[in-house]
């Protein structure tokens, strides 16, 4: 119950600063940088303002469930994607996959520790902290797990893991140096002047990673909506996500 009081009141502010008109996003947190830049570029064409809502791919969805305004969604997973398409929450015809992204482990920039392979997580005893988007429910976190439990690691590695909200919760802790080390996106890595990259998961040795769009069927919006998707898919919009870090998919 507490639960939905949250996302009722959570959802309640956000409408209330949203004119008539403009465009309503819930987007993964992931996408933060690049999705400011696009929507300011979008309604400086005299497009309508795009207004945002990043956070966990789940508790976006989530919201969306519970009857959050949201005119687009914008997830780090298909799963998420997937369940509101089959609670018949996506708007017919308008789904679809945009980009892809690879898994890094990210350290304080002034650490010294030399991760040579996902193993040493496991295995270098000066790593006792290592901090994940929830595992369990939040797609970097599982897309982290994933890859750890493919490699036989993760039963290893989850006494260390410092569960966090979101992939840019994780990038937080591991920039305040409160954890050894952290499973972000490349693309989280390219704002930041406090971390830096230990590893690099190369995209045909870590999960297949993937940030579907679409609109939402409730949108009292639903042209807008759809021609806001659709520049998504433009050259513009694509060399800033390039710019940002992602891999669009289909090039």
């Amino acid at each position: 119950m507490c639960a939905k009081i949250v996302i009722c009141l959570t959802s309640l502010i956000f409408a209330l600063q949203v004119s008539a008109g403009d465009l309503t996003v819930q987007a993964a947190s992931s996408l933060t940088d690049a999705m400011k830049e696009i929507g300011r570029a979008y309604a400086e064409q005299g497009n309508a303002e795009v207004h945002f809502n990043f956070g966990a791919s789940s508790l976006l969805a989530r919201q969306i469930e519970e009857g959050a305004p949201a005119d687009i969604f914008l997830s780090a997973d298909e799963a998420k994607m997937d369940a509101l398409e089959k609670a018949g929450l996506l708007a017919p015809g308008t789904r679809r996959t945009l980009l892809s992204n690879t898994l890094v482990i990210a350290i304080p920039k002034e650490s010294a520790l030399q991760i040579r392979a996902a193993n040493d997580l496991a295995t270098n005893p000066s790593i006792k902290k290592i901090a994940l988007a929830q595992p369990e429910s939040v797609p970097a976190g599982i897309y982290a797990k994933q890859y750890l439990t493919r490699l036989g690691l993760w039963d290893k590695i989850a006494p260390k893991v410092i569960p966090t909200a979101n992939v840019r919760a994780v990038l937080a802790v591991v920039e305040s140096g409160n954890v050894d080390a952290g499973f972000v996106y490349r693309s989280d890595m390219l704002n930041t002047q406090s971390a830096k990259i230990a590893l690099e998961i190369p995209a045909n040795k870590g999960p297949k990673i993937s940030s579907p769009v679409a609109v939402i069927a409730a949108t009292s919006h639903l042209d807008a909506a759809k021609k806001f998707v659709a520049y998504l898919e433009s050259e513009p919009a694509h060399a800033i996500f390039q710019k940002w870090g992602f891999t669009i998919v289909g090039e």
